[in-house]
């Protein structure tokens, strides 16, 4: 009943201010003919015109003009201008004379209203229930590793047992706890958080021999962050369930005394590559050589460390290598991929962002983020060198359908181009969007004039490199992506089999190499996804994230628990790797659910990710103007 009332008090309004008109149009016409100027006017043609004129006019403006109320001057304007164009117009004006009045648009009730917001909501209901799909999938992944693997580093999920593959440190337990942290599932947080307080320490203290690298980017950045995470120095406390986070932090720094012997041990600035953990002692792997991304991947977890603890040394000795790499000849920023602990020189004249080489690039921009306080630009201009040497020296567009890849130099940049491209090159999109506009929006660093020219071209680059990440899964049978592509050019006689799905636009564009074919279970594609999509906002990139997730749900996941990498991603059923890597729950799980999720949960321009996707804070202090 009230929705309808301003209708009809609107109609009574009109109908009075009609009533007033037509009287007073009688009073006028009635004091015309009954005056003096009456026999005046009337006794000659044109007096009788100009009173016809008169009426005309008064009984215009009263029938076109609804308002009850008019001034005389506007009365006088009226008659002066509407009256001439009337005769002016002739026809053209008939129909206003019988026009209805105006009427208010319409008004929406509180449930049509809501009706027009139901698309937004029912989007928002939609990925609220795939992110619970991953999380569904993490509980099972995690069911089977606690079943049959627990404690050791990884899970064989088709053979039910577990693995110690990266020096018995139980890397599962570690690498996942700061993803059920996210996610927040307090029963599993509580069941890692317990076996880390009572087994780890031991196992720091008596295990062998463990890779300097692959310990401290998921052992102690698993530590770190769940020291953050469960509240440790007043942080996100995003559980409230396991230990005091002072048991992270403890264990953290145990393993950290024990790593440092690579740096310590070593004639050079570059540490050796393997750690013996009950002696404290540390050697060059069997070649002599350490793998560059290696050791340029440990500073965001040591500088962490550091900073939490009080204790330089963590942060000093790993950062000496970014110093020292500083010195090195490069090729337009581009470094080989090994790298010598006795020379402190690096080795070969192989280029490539894939494997050994990738995460060096990564750090460069990820540790100036962390760090930017601390006097550390060169990093940032070693990361905007390099970057122009990638776009310049090995970025190429497939044929026929023009996809944009990152190819590799294997005997450097006088030697053959390789139209190469490794799964572990797609971290370079979500770094190379994540440098452009440092972690806030794309909207936000438009809006404030953020955005170099350069940085337009890399934020472009990275979403033409997320788009060739995306087809590597689109083109195969099972729409998972192969270990290594190739991709067809101009000049070029690669040659090979193709993915399988000859529906897919980009199936002649992609090679993959029958050695080429299995798929791990890897992150990087899902995390440039997450990045790109909290940049640009786009939300292709939730859509690409879901299809893949649909494709792992699909052809990995293990009835009894866990899910496993494949041989061969071109064939189906695929056949299964019996292999569960840890960085499926530290890193794969945890980018897709954070894909799908709100995007204030570790936004990006306040946390770094490690290598691992383990999350730190960015300390910035205030400065004074």
């Amino acid at each position: 009943m009230s929705k309808s009332l301003p209708y009809s008090m609107k109609d009574v309004h009109y109908d009075n201010a009609k009533f007033r008109q037509r009287s007073c149009l009688k009073v006028i016409t009635q004091n015309l003919l009954t005056s003096n100027m009456k026999r005046d006017y009337i006794s000659c043609s044109t007096g009788k015109f100009l009173v016809l004129l008169m009426i005309g006019g008064l009984a215009y403006l009263m029938l076109t003009h609804t308002s009850p109320i008019h001034s005389v001057s506007g009365l006088a304007k009226d008659i002066g201008t509407k009256v001439g164009d009337n005769l002016m117009d002739g026809s053209s004006r008939v129909g206003k004379f019988w026009r209805k009045p105006p009427r208010l648009p319409p008004r929406f009730s509180p449930d049509e209203i809501g009706s027009n917001n139901s698309y937004v909501q029912n989007a928002a209901s939609e990925w609220r229930a795939r992110q619970q799909s991953v999380k569904n999938a993490f509980i099972h992944a995690w069911s089977g590793y606690k079943n049959y693997a627990m404690g050791h580093d990884e899970l064989m999920p088709l053979s039910r047992r577990g693995v110690d593959g990266l020096g018995g440190l139980g890397a599962t337990v570690v690498d996942a706890l700061d993803t059920a942290m996210i996610m927040g599932i307090d029963e599993i947080v509580s069941e890692a958080g317990s076996w880390i307080e009572m087994h780890l320490p031991e196992r720091i203290s008596q295990k062998g021999q463990v890779n300097l690298f692959e310990t401290t980017i998921r052992v102690l950045g698993g530590l770190l962050s769940a020291y953050h995470l469960s509240g440790g120095e007043q942080g996100k406390n995003l559980i409230h369930k396991g230990p005091k986070p002072t048991v992270y932090l403890t264990n953290a720094r145990n393993l950290a005394d024990q790593l440092l012997a690579a740096f310590t041990s070593s004639p050079t600035a570059i540490p050796f590559s393997d750690v013996v953990l009950r002696d404290r002692s540390a050697h060059a792997a069997p070649d002599g050589l350490s793998s560059t991304s290696e050791v340029s991947t440990l500073q965001l977890e040591l500088n962490y460390l550091s900073s939490v603890t009080g204790d330089p040394k963590y942060s000093k000795v790993s950062m000496k290598v970014l110093e020292h790499m500083k010195t090195l000849p490069k090729v337009e920023g581009l470094v080989p991929i090994y790298i010598s602990p006795h020379s402190g020189e690096f080795s070969g004249e192989n280029i490539r962002l894939g494997s050994r080489g990738d995460s060096y690039y990564e750090y460069l921009l990820k540790v100036w983020l962390q760090q930017r306080d601390n006097n550390v630009t060169y990093l940032h201009d070693m990361y905007e060198e390099a970057m122009k040497g990638v776009r310049h020296l090995l970025v190429r567009k497939s044929i026929p359908s023009g996809l944009v890849f990152v190819g590799e130099l294997p005997s450097g940049p006088n030697g053959v181009f390789s139209p190469k491209m490794d799964h572990l090159v797609c971290f370079l999109s979500g770094t190379l969007a994540l440098g452009a506009t440092k972690g806030i929006t794309k909207k936000e660093a438009l809006k404030n004039n953020l955005l170099t020219f350069e940085d337009l071209e890399n934020l472009k680059l990275a979403e033409d490199l997320a788009k060739t990440c995306f087809e590597m899964y689109s083109v195969t049978t099972t729409g998972l992506a192969p270990e290594i592509a190739y991709f067809k050019m101009e000049g070029h006689s690669e040659e090979g089999p193709d993915g399988g799905n000859k529906s897919s636009k980009y199936v002649h564009d992609i090679i993959i190499k029958p050695a080429d074919r299995h798929n791990l279970l890897r992150p990087e594609t899902v995390e440039s996804l997450f990045v790109l999509y909290r940049i640009t906002e786009d939300p292709k990139y939730r859509e690409w994230g879901w299809a893949i997730f649909k494709a792992f749900e699909k052809h990995t996941k293990v009835d009894s628990g866990g899910y496993s990498s494949l041989d061969d991603v071109t064939t189906l059923p695929p056949q299964r790797r019996d292999k569960m890597e840890t960085f499926f729950l530290g890193e794969t799980l945890k980018y897709l659910y954070l894909l799908f999720g709100d995007n204030t949960v570790i936004p990006l321009d306040e946390f770094v990710f490690n290598t691992e996707a383990h999350p730190f804070p960015i300390k910035v202090t205030a400065k004074t103007e």
